[in-house]
């Protein structure tokens, strides 16, 4: 038996003979944001250092191996390849989540690889411990759905173990739950005959073994806890008579199953809906690459089934041991108005190569049992449109932190997700009564016409021309509303925050701020609304409500006639430190402002500097009430008093110059992290079956419309007040026209939108009659010059 480090896995390994076992204990791999995240207990190691352990324990041929370590760098691939060749090498792997609890979207990278037994921790009460990081798994998004992680969880906190020198010491953590796991795996390993181990155990049927045997707890839900606690006597009932299989975890997905089944079970199916994704494991036990026979089926139980549409994404090559299966699930429109259970199965036929002293191929059919609640399709009002395609996650690149009052975490890397990082938001807006929806796709990819808002939160990307002219057709004509919760952006204050990284020897520095908004700004431009490049910070009262400003960003333009409420603020840019200099000499703060609300066209938007109150992450005030009321107004048109006061309401348009906006940094080539730029504008599997592969929805660009009695003409074919770049750069440009303009009557909240539906007939009918003139006109001219070529043969021929 090879053992290192094993003051905590000692007690459990001690019956378990002839056994090969690694521990790496409490040696955390270096990641990006090691200088910021430093804990007294933790040590600076290198990637190398770690895949000169793993080529040992692949050299040495050991059984089981438990890593007590980990990070959020999932794209370390020499680090990633090196565990997939560990595990293709038949050594089970054993691995803690991380420390990084409650929080969502925080699992520690190998733990959440799906060849990893990835292992949470509980105390004595089977209380998910507060330490304990959260799945999902942020492998697959923005641009899809996490799997479940953990995989089983053990008890992690305040359990006693020797100390090195002498007596018995407590530690807490999942550092280590992941060796008592360990430990269980080696005890599994052991009642298998050695002649026999390497034909029946491997890391898939290792974890088939624990997650079928784990006691399920109640109350935590499936991010949490994953299949459950694990069971040493459950597992060895299972691995006594096991026979090489493989399977589907989680293998239920059951809508009444609540807590365990959060998020799904907490809002159910209805016809027009973005597809609903899960995203299952595929466990193959029975060798190590293994292949998907033919396309999932879903068979469903009863009449009422055949409403579901299901369509699979899936891994056609499972390799090493694992694949994933994700369902995307629609009801169909003749299912608008059906209310009741959907059950049926999806099944997945899996074969393996034979192993050694075998001729016939390994065969197995996966099964996923579903129970789904349908509900008629709720009004357009209660519809609500997240967009996560825009999100930029942790890595590729270096994504700073929202709050820079946030000293040691300074990536924001938790996915961005509605069941991640906003999961609390997402519970409280489920309690209100809204449906919300997920889009991964770009802005052309979902019909304006089914939602009542569009909730735009903390994106960094940019946008696609395509997507500012549709989004502002979608506002004015479709009467869709706009909601968006912006953050800092400082170029002076992004250099600043730079660091030297040793394991790629290089300087790293943020590819963006917290938000982009050079971005926005381009998006929002044509409604005339744009936010500055201060960080602003502090305490205000908004309704008797206390509330923090957390590094949060100010508009700097806004539209006569709109809402804007400011309030006083120190500013912590760069820029703004000699003004703050002056403030506390003893002058009073500067007004900001920092929401705004404007009805414009048939729709309305709403805009906030801060997006730091709806993140669990890293929030010292929430603002659910506000963002209540803001979705109340954009999608129902309700105007609270008191954010619609008339002491707020704008009689002159609010404009600062150019040299006020943020402007994008010009020493990053953003394209590498963008799905934008340099990239084709398609519509993924996260969008409506009918769009799948498309540009999207039909973009109609209108004409010039006509004036309404008191208002003056827009041209919506070309922006506000502005003229658009047509070269190759993706980044639209806004030239003003004339600063005058901006005090006038030029904003989109004074359109005459029944004039905007009759262009679009009225132009192309012009277009028609003018081309038929013309053609019309050129066959004349044709038809008199060859009468006159034929009289002038005539006169040659007589001569």
């Amino acid at each position: 038996m090879i053992i290192l480090d094993t003051e905590h896995l000692w007690p459990v390994l001690s019956p378990v003979k002839m056994l090969s076992v690694l521990v790496l204990h409490l040696m955390p791999r270096f990641m990006r944001f090691v200088f910021s995240r430093m804990r007294s207990l933790l040590q600076v190691s290198y990637t190398s250092w770690f895949l000169d352990a793993f080529n040992y324990a692949i050299a040495t041929n050991m059984d089981v191996l438990n890593l007590s370590i980990g990070g959020p760098d999932y794209l370390d691939l020499p680090f990633v390849e090196k565990v997939w060749e560990i595990t293709a090498n038949n050594i089970i792997m054993v691995s803690a989540i991380g420390n990084d609890g409650p929080l969502y979207g925080t699992l520690n990278n190998p733990a959440d690889q799906s060849d990893v037994i990835g292992v949470g921790g509980i105390d004595y009460s089977d209380h998910i411990a507060s330490f304990s990081s959260r799945g999902m798994s942020t492998w697959e998004i923005p641009h899809g759905y996490g799997r479940v992680k953990p995989d089983v969880v053990a008890y992690g906190r305040e359990i006693m173990g020797s100390k090195i020198s002498t007596g018995c010491k407590s530690l807490s953590g999942t550092s280590v739950a992941s060796p008592v796991v360990a430990g269980v795996v080696c005890l599994l390993v052991s009642i298998i005959p050695e002649n026999k181990r390497k034909e029946i155990l491997n890391p898939a049927s290792m974890k088939q073994a624990l997650v079928e045997g784990a006691a399920k707890l109640a109350g935590p839900n499936m991010y949490e806890q994953g299949a459950g606690r694990v069971d040493l006597l459950e597992s060895y009932e299972i691995l006594k008579s096991y026979q090489p299989r493989a399977s589907i975890f989680p293998s239920v997905l059951d809508y009444t199953d609540c807590p365990y089944s959060w998020p799904f079970c907490l809002q159910p199916l209805y016809a027009g809906a973005m597809p609903v994704i899960f995203n299952a494991t595929v466990l193959n036990g029975m060798g190590v690459i293994g292949y998907v026979h033919s396309p999932p089926i879903w068979h469903p139980s009863n009449e009422e089934g055949n409403l579901l549409s299901i369509r699979f994404t899936y891994s056609e090559v499972i390799w090493p041991w694992t694949g994933y299966l994700a369902l995307h699930m629609q009801i169909k429109e003749e299912g608008a108005h059906f209310s009741g259970v959907i059950e049926g199965n999806v099944t997945v036929r899996v074969h393996s190569p034979p192993a050694q002293g075998e001729r016939a191929v390994r065969t197995s059919t996966c099964v996923l049992k579903l129970k789904l609640n349908v509900f008629p399709t709720p009004p357009r009002s209660k519809r609500v449109l997240w967009d996560q395609f825009h999100s930029i996650k942790y890595p590729p690149g270096y994504i700073p932190r929202d709050s820079l009052d946030v000293r040691n975490d300074i990536l924001d890397w938790h996915g961005d997700h509605l069941h991640t990082n906003f999961h609390i938001m997402f519970n409280m807006l489920r309690d209100a009564g809204y449906y919300i929806e997920t889009l991964g796709s770009p802005l052309t990819c979902f019909d304006a016409s089914q939602y009542g808002t569009l909730l735009m939160v903390d994106l960094e990307d940019e946008y696609f021309q395509e997507e500012i002219e549709k989004l502002r057709d979608d506002v004015i004509n479709t009467g869709l509303g706009l909601a968006v919760f912006a953050e800092w952006y400082n170029v002076d204050t992004m250099v600043k925050m730079r660091f030297f990284d040793d394991n790629t020897r290089s300087w790293w520095t943020p590819v963006t701020g917290g938000a982009n908004i050079p971005a926005l700004n381009d998006l929002l431009a044509p409604f005339g609304i744009a936010f500055g490049d201060k960080i602003l910070n502090g305490d205000f009262s908004n309704d008797d409500e206390q509330s923090r400003y957390a590094s949060g960003t100010d508009i700097v333009r806004f539209p006569r006639g709109g809402y804007v409420h400011s309030f006083p603020f120190l500013d912590s840019s760069e820029s703004g430190a000699t003004q703050n200099l002056l403030l506390n000499s003893g002058m009073n703060k500067a007004d900001s402002p920092i929401l705004g609300l404007l009805e414009v066209g048939e729709g309305r938007i709403a805009v906030y500097g801060d997006s730091n109150c709806l993140d669990s992450s890293h929030m010292v005030t929430n603002c659910y009430r506000l963002l209540r009321k803001i979705l109340d107004f954009t999608g129902s048109n309700i105007k609270d008093p008191v954010l619609f006061s008339k002491s707020v309401k704008q009689d002159m348009p609010l404009y600062e110059d150019d040299n006020h906006l943020s402007s994008r940094r010009t020493d990053v080539n953003f394209s590498m992290y963008s799905a934008v730029l340099g990239k084709d504008i398609i519509c993924r599997t996260d969008s409506r079956f009918e769009v799948w592969g498309t540009k999207g929805y039909n973009l109609h660009i209108r004409g010039r419309n006509r004036k309404l009695p008191g208002y003056d003409v827009i041209d919506l074919g070309r922006g506000l007040n502005s003229t658009i770049d047509t070269s190759n750069s993706r980044h639209p440009k806004f030239t003003e026209k004339n600063k005058g303009d901006y005090f006038g009557n030029r904003y989109l909240g004074e359109l005459d939108v029944p004039e905007l539906v009759a262009s679009q007939w009225l132009v192309p009918a012009v277009i028609a009659i003018t081309g038929f003139v013309l053609f019309f006109s050129i066959w004349r001219i044709r038809q008199k010059r060859r009468r006159r070529r034929r009289s002038m043969s005539g006169r040659l021929a007589n001569l």
